[in-house]
């Protein structure tokens, strides 16, 4: 791609395939010069269960995404969700050799790295460790350790496992395609990113991401990712029982669920009717709005109790773990009438609906702002964060090196580079190599 201030988000889901090209205006506004989308067929819960049918969805987004803006994609930053998703809660720690020494950032990188070598169940992998606080010899709660004096640092860690031949299987679409990976992200942290504020972060927030095949949590506290969980049922399955229960084909009961329905029933009258036309030569169907609603409520009220358990996991009504900003809903299954309500109803928290509008520019297409597109939002956000820590580590080398020209080779201020990067920056490089190779 010509403009290197340019990055594309590839959301890569159950029902849709969205392909989203945008820069940032001199408001640090997300301004998208152009946008594909494709439906989804290769993949089930977010896991590739057809690699041909997949890479066919993913170059339709990315042909129409290049028509809609006049640019040539060849880089994308991809999501990684889906079923086989699941985290684990650690805690490790290292005995440093000389405690008169300050922590650095080696101390941090070797504490993580122990946290990678745990062992995990057949065919996963840990994918990401994210610390979530230290303690450094007897004093605990220490959110950066880095330029104090101890012997022992210990950490509590948040990790995400995956199955290792389904981020494969991701891997090898985005090549086939005849693309290369720019940024690799978790979706939840990228929804995340679109949806909610910093001041809710630090008050500590519950995301649900409602997708087509599965609904992802992501549990934010002192800003930081506490907590997340993939429940592998999203809105198709209600389609799917709107389709068994007013025993109608899949297209009207998505139809219906989308222009009709409602998660609380008692919203509707027992003589609202909707007609749904018959297949060839029969006669017209007639489904009582209570009816439909009645389905609707049954479904994702069981979701939303699955979720609130991974809630409760947390601990969101103890001290420590209060969740003061409720519940952000977002994702194409946000948008079933009065859901706010049964979801307030159900967990008691507060609860409103996430939509990624604050983080683009004035002048951007209105359907952009769903929270159908919060996770293709969030994705072009972190590649551009991407694109921009990048040039910031670009000018730290550059400026290293001819300041210290006579100290240090080139090379060696490339290392020192790469040790100041983050450590989720880190893990998106290992993963990166390790899906460029999955060929």
């Amino acid at each position: 791609m010509e403009d290197n201030k340019i990055a594309v988000g590839l959301d890569i889901g159950t029902t849709k395939i969205v392909a989203m090209i945008g820069r940032k205006n001199e408001f640090q506004k997300l301004e998208v010069i152009g946008s594909g989308r494709s439906k989804s067929i290769g993949v089930k819960r977010g896991v590739v269960t057809n690699i041909t049918q997949t890479i066919q969805s993913i170059q339709q987004a990315i042909e129409e995404a290049e028509a809609a803006s006049g640019y040539k994609i060849s880089k994308v930053s991809v999501g990684i969700a889906g079923q086989h998703i699941r985290s684990l809660h650690h805690s490790d720690y290292i005995t440093r050799p000389d405690s008169d020494k300050v922590i650095d950032d080696d101390d941090i990188e070797n504490l993580t790295s122990q946290v990678h070598k745990l062992g995990m169940m057949p065919g996963e992998e840990i994918i990401h460790v994210i610390p979530q606080d230290y303690k450094v010899d007897s004093e605990p709660n220490i959110s950066e350790p880095v330029g104090m004096y101890g012997g022992r640092l210990e950490a509590n860690f948040h990790v995400v496992v995956g199955q290792v031949a389904s981020i494969r299987n991701i891997g090898r679409c985005i090549t086939s395609a005849g693309l290369r990976l720019s940024n690799i992200t978790l979706e939840p942290l990228a929804s995340a990113d679109a949806v909610l504020s910093e001041e809710e972060k630090e008050a500590g927030v519950a995301l649900i991401d409602i997708g087509g095949g599965t609904t992802d949590l992501a549990i934010f506290k002192d800003g930081i990712i506490r907590h997340t969980a993939v429940i592998p049922f999203g809105g198709n399955v209600v389609t799917e029982d709107i389709k068994e229960g007013c025993a109608i084909i899949e297209k009207q009961a998505e139809l219906l669920k989308v222009k009709f329905g409602s998660a609380w029933p008692a919203e509707n009258k027992d003589s609202e009717i909707v007609s749904i036309p018959g297949l060839r030569g029969r006669d017209p169907k007639e489904i009582t709005l209570k009816n439909l609603s009645k389905i609707i409520h049954a479904r994702i009220t069981e979701i939303v109790e699955q979720v609130f358990q991974e809630i409760k996991k947390y601990g969101h009504d103890t001290k420590h773990g209060k969740l003061i900003a409720g519940i952000v809903l977002t994702g194409g299954g946000s948008q079933i009438k009065h859901l706010k309500q049964l979801v307030e109803y159900i967990t008691g928290m507060d609860t409103r609906i996430g939509y990624p509008n604050e983080h683009l520019a004035g002048d951007s297409d209105e359907e952009l702002s769903s929270p159908i597109y919060a996770t293709s939002v969030g994705l072009l956000m972190s590649g551009l964060n991407q694109l921009e820590a990048q040039k910031r580590l670009d000018e730290d080398a550059q400026t290293k090196t001819t300041t210290d020209s006579e100290d240090n080779t080139e090379e060696e201020v490339k290392t020192e580079s790469k040790q100041r990067r983050g450590i989720f920056e880190r893990w998106t490089d290992k993963l990166k190599d390790f899906l460029e190779n999955a060929e």
